[in-house]
């Protein structure tokens, strides 16, 4: 697999120079532009010149050489920033990493940081580094960490997660980081394979991401000292300053389950603190409708309108960012030398662009449709429908399990005791409890129990998204079940919803099972309609898409569905374990 070994050659580099000397021409001038000095940190007027994918020189001068094929951008009208930069994205929520990419990127986000545990648990490395390697080659930049843990119990974990795997991807250029570290209690309690993994990381220069939500001051400091460098899950100001006061880069979140932006700058506020300089801004990778309000463009909009100065919010959402992961030689500012990543903006408190370059090329322009992007041939790279060679039947839907899942918002889930009578066929609507199977999707083994909290009147559910891509059935009536898991498997994989004998609702994600195929506008649709359909059977949470993912997540309280079976999560044991088919 051939890579090249530079950003640029030494040949593109000798161009580049030459524009300077007026030998050659650029490709692109903004001209009469009003910008961001992102190292002055003030609004500066002058004129970009762009050859290719790089900004060769940005300010007050004209170029020298100007050919007919240099295209002259006049930028009055405008107010120019650098292209933001989201430092935490989850590129599989029912869209796939290129559908996200081009979405994010008409919005203004040009640069994404993306989660592997996807590729981890479903592609060999060939096949997902070919696949990062295709990514390279959008308008967009995208970078990648790589995952110490899977989030839940796996089974072949030791393969899975090999120490040949991890240092494999760790090696790779555009894996700026390790983590997020979900496994965090492991390490305290002294795993010393992710501490090694870890000082791998910061042997190859690498960050480390923690994933610390509630953690004592104790806890921060001992992560600190093991190599932790930032943290996204601060949920107050108080746990804002704790992180900032030990030297973290702190992430603040605004998600579909965690809308949390406004207030954590409100009590930043309240509490004195004054810069920025160590925040960062991130969505943590919510599902699709969550976008429809943009995507870091909406993040700095919140921090302006909660008081934050203008010129901090977008250093947030650009300087900051580049700035810990060691690539601000090529993102987060318009100078000389970076990416020729810039958005046009009609006002400074305005941070939607009209108008996007995106490595020196339009994707998008004033009053125009975003240019559409070339899908990937998924299947080169191991993405394929899912293909179940087996039947679920009437001996798979026996529910005898003394002890249920409760949810108690949409991911928390308590243990409780079953009262109702589960050998029947269909459940009753006048309470809230469901039958829950977790089945492997090689179809050797399933977890049956409970769901209390998840719906009231739902025929059944069947669902490819998971966390590990096994499937998941949700339902009232075992028929209704069984008719949805076997449409999901027609379709090769998918959200599909089965009511009294009919196909009300489905959704194919044919990538793996996981994710879908179709651009992200029409999917934010398909969900909308899925949480619709969901709400009126009786799903009272912020976000059932999340629900469904983070069944088997055992990095959240109390109690999981994971392919080893019921997992006490506090107590790290099975309480009851998979059945083999």
């Amino acid at each position: 697999m051939g890579e090249q070994r530079y950003r640029w050659k030494g040949s593109e580099l000798r161009e580049q120079a030459a524009v300077i000397e007026g030998k050659q021409s650029p490709t692109k001038v903004l001209v009469n532009a009003t910008y961001l000095h992102s190292y002055f940190r003030e609004w500066v007027k002058g004129n970009i010149w762009i050859h290719g994918d790089r900004i060769v020189y940005a300010g007050e001068r004209l170029p020298d050489r100007v050919d007919e094929a240099c295209e002259i951008v006049d930028c009055r009208g405008y107010v120019l920033v650098p292209g933001y930069i989201e430092p935490h994205v989850h590129p599989f929520q029912l869209y796939n990493p290129h559908s996200f990419a081009r979405y994010a990127a008409a919005r203004g986000t040009t640069t994404l940081v993306n989660d592997n545990v996807f590729f981890l648990l479903h592609l060999n490395d060939d096949e997902a580094l070919l696949f990062l390697q295709q990514m390279n080659a959008l308008p967009t930049s995208v970078y990648w960490w790589c995952r110490f843990d899977g989030q839940t119990e796996l089974e072949r974990e030791d393969e899975q997660l090999s120490n040949a795997r991890i240092k494999r991807w760790l090696d790779q250029e555009t894996v700026l980081q390790g983590g997020e570290l979900t496994s965090w209690p492991r390490l305290v309690s002294g795993d010393d394979i992710v501490l090694y993994w870890m000082q791998e990381a910061k042997r190859r220069r690498r960050k480390i991401e923690g994933h610390f939500p509630g953690a004592s001051e104790k806890t921060l400091v001992k992560m600190a000292l093991f190599g932790a460098d930032g943290d996204h899950e601060a949920m107050t100001g108080k746990e804002v300053r704790t992180r900032l006061w030990h030297g973290y880069t702190v992430t603040l979140r605004h998600s579909s389950i965690r809308p949390d932006l406004p207030v954590l700058l409100e009590e930043m506020k309240a509490l004195g603190i004054r810069h920025y300089d160590k925040c960062l801004l991130t969505t943590d990778g919510s599902p699709p409708s969550f976008y429809e309000g943009g995507v870091i463009d909406w993040l700095i909009r919140i921090a302006i309108e909660h008081g934050v100065p203008v010129i901090d919010a977008y250093a947030m959402a650009t300087l900051n960012a580049a700035r810990h992961y060691g690539i601000e030689h090529l993102h987060g500012s318009i100078a000389t030398g970076r990416i020729a990543h810039i958005n046009f903006l009609r006002s400074a408190h305005d941070p939607t662009p009209v108008q996007v370059l995106a490595k020196g090329e339009w994707v998008k322009r004033d009053g125009e449709a975003p240019i559409p992007w070339t899908a990937p041939a998924w299947e080169q790279f191991g993405i394929r429908p899912l293909s179940l060679l087996w039947e679920l039947g009437w001996d798979d839907l026996q529910f005898s399990m003394p002890m249920g899942l409760r949810m108690e918002n949409a991911v928390i889930l308590k243990p409780y005791s079953v009262s109702i009578d589960t050998s029947r066929d269909r459940l009753g609507h006048d309470h809230d409890e469901s039958f829950l199977v977790l089945l492997d999707r090689n179809g050797r083994w399933h977890v049956n129990t409970m769901l209390k909290g998840f719906s009231s009147a739902l025929g059944g559910l069947a669902s490819s998204y998971s966390n590990t891509g096994d499937l998941v059935l949700i339902g009232k009536h075992k028929e209704d079940m069984l008719l949805a898991f076997r449409r999901m498997k027609e379709i090769g994989g998918g959200l599909v919803l089965a009511e009294n004998g009919e196909i009300v609702f489905e959704l194919p994600l044919p990538l793996g099972g996981m994710m879908s195929a179709l651009e992200m506008e029409s999917l934010i649709d398909k969900e909308k309609e899925f949480i619709r359909l969901l709400r009126e059977r009786g799903y009272r949470f912020e976000d059932p898409v999340y629900s469904l993912f983070f069944l088997q997540s055992t990095h959240l309280p109390y109690v999981r569905i994971t392919q080893r079976g019921i997992y006490d999560v506090m107590h790290k044991t099975v309480l009851f374990p998979s059945i083999m088919r």
